[in-house]
């Protein structure tokens, strides 16, 4: 995570009130961008009942940099990674689907009855 700057706290704007030229890293991803290693510049805040605010970090659009493009080795990667979410640690198949975390194993071997 970015850090503040060294002048003092970041300036907070409502949710839906930021300026023009700032965005969050979601805005950014969507735009094609990312951070890239900037500081965090503000923040937004969105109060909520009985709950501290929701709270999401502003960037600069200007100092922002391209995403990345994926390479083939990443690719491969993100395939082996879900493959392994498919193979059920009881059975040893893959189910076709991630393992709920909260099961542990695909749903057969999780509720034998």
């Amino acid at each position: 995570m970015a850090t503040a700057p060294a002048g003092g706290a970041l300036p907070v704007y409502r949710w839906r009130l930021a300026p023009d030229g700032l965005a969050t890293r979601r805005q950014l991803r969507a735009m094609g961008l990312r951070p890239g290693g900037q500081d965090v510049v503000a923040e937004l805040r969105r109060p909520r009942r009985r709950r501290g605010p929701l709270v999401a970090y502003l960037y600069r659009i200007e100092a922002a940099k391209p995403v990345r493009p994926m390479t083939p080795g990443r690719w491969a990667a993100l395939a082996r990674a879900n493959r392994a979410r498919r193979i059920c640690p009881a059975c040893r198949r893959d189910a076709g689907y991630v393992i709920p975390a909260a099961l542990g194993a695909c749903v057969p071997c999780a509720s034998p009855t």
